[in-house]
């Protein structure tokens, strides 16, 4: 991670809902509220998932400085369908946000796509000195028919926005200080569950419910076996970019968490790690909902424009997708952007 720096940020997010108001209008199950915790959700309107994340790739690209020269490669990535079939939406963001050549290609890890995306553009930038920068963004939008952002996955409340990271070998606001990323293969069946493979989407059910295909995927397995893979998959992460940054978990200063509801979060890191969920970003991502690819991006966004983290403060990004794979890194801000200044 020598010479990475993270040149700017930028986040889209349309209105949010309130989740009283969706448990008075039927959308949001009562006791869904009451678990997650959740306070609102940002739901789009008409905006696609690849419009949000070109209006973040334009906000953090403004904010960098950086010129489509500068732009080396663009990663985008996705959790839900991009509004077209058989597409490259990773080639509209290049066209639409930055108006250059390099290669744009799209990154599918589910829930941990926006940190994946990173760990590649990381690799791609320093293996050539003469590449600057690279462009990562997320953008998704979970509606009918094909998916119930109450019900698809009980426990987390889906939410549409775009995010947008440049990651520069020149300089940054921020040093990307260490990158973890842990595979656990033997999960995948969590989000697969007994269905046979299908010839086309939703050949099974008309609607995503991950419920089920984790209730079958149990049956066979046990819930013990899942939690403890989960568990030493999720540690191993964590403590590995701690490691390769030199830090314990007690130097860091703020965390980036999934946007997870209240009692997946507790289990899995208030708990676990012994968190202070104040010092995480659990009391504004209650208000926003899961991003899909983008809660790590979204989450650092809002820390750094807030004024949550200041000059040589340090922060750790925490990514889990289905597959399954967790990603941790290790931010050290070295100064606090104008552009965060004048938000």
């Amino acid at each position: 991670m020598d010479d990475l720096y993270l040149a700017a940020t930028g986040s889209w997010l349309p209105p949010r809902v309130l989740i009283e108001d969706a448990v008075a209008d039927g959308r949001c199950p009562a006791p869904l509220a009451r678990t997650t915790g959740m306070a609102s959700v940002a739901v789009a309107g008409e905006e696609s998932a690849p419009d949000m994340a070109v209006r973040a790739a334009r906000q953090a690209l403004e904010r960098s400085g950086a010129g489509p020269s500068d732009i080396d490669l663009v990663l985008h990535a996705s959790f839900f369908h991009q509004g077209h079939d058989l597409w490259a939406p990773a080639s509209y963001v290049q066209r639409a946000a930055v108006g250059n050549h390099c290669p744009a290609m799209e990154v599918r890890q589910v829930s941990n796509g926006g940190m994946a995306a990173l760990e590649l553009a990381s690799a791609y930038l320093a293996v050539a000195p003469a590449r600057t920068a690279a462009l990562i963004t997320t953008g998704d939008k979970f509606c009918p028919p094909g998916f119930d952002r109450w019900r698809s996955d009980p426990g987390t409340v889906y939410a549409d926005g775009g995010t947008a990271l440049v990651l520069s070998r020149r300089e940054g606001f921020a040093r990307l200080c260490s990158l973890v990323t842990v595979s656990a293969p033997e999960l995948e069946g969590m989000h697969r569950g007994d269905d046979p493979f299908g010839p086309a989407p939703f050949s099974h059910r008309p609607q995503v419910d991950l419920d089920a295909c984790k209730r079958a995927f149990l049956a066979e397995t046990g819930s013990s076996y899942a939690v403890a893979r989960v568990g030493a998959a999720q540690d191993a992460a964590v403590k590995g970019a701690l490691a390769a940054a030199r830090l314990e978990l007690g130097d860091i200063d703020r965390f980036a968490l999934p946007h997870l509801g209240r009692r997946r979060l507790q289990a899995g890191y208030f708990g676990r790690f012994d968190l202070d969920p104040e010092r995480t970003t659990w009391p504004w991502s209650r208000g926003v909902g899961h991003l899909g690819a983008g809660d790590p991006i979204a989450g650092l966004d809002h820390l750094v424009v807030s004024g949550a983290l200041d000059a040589g403060d340090t922060c750790l990004l925490v990514s889990v997708g289905a597959g399954f794979s967790w990603s941790c890194a290790v931010i050290e801000l070295l100064r606090r952007p104008v552009w965060a200044e004048r938000t």
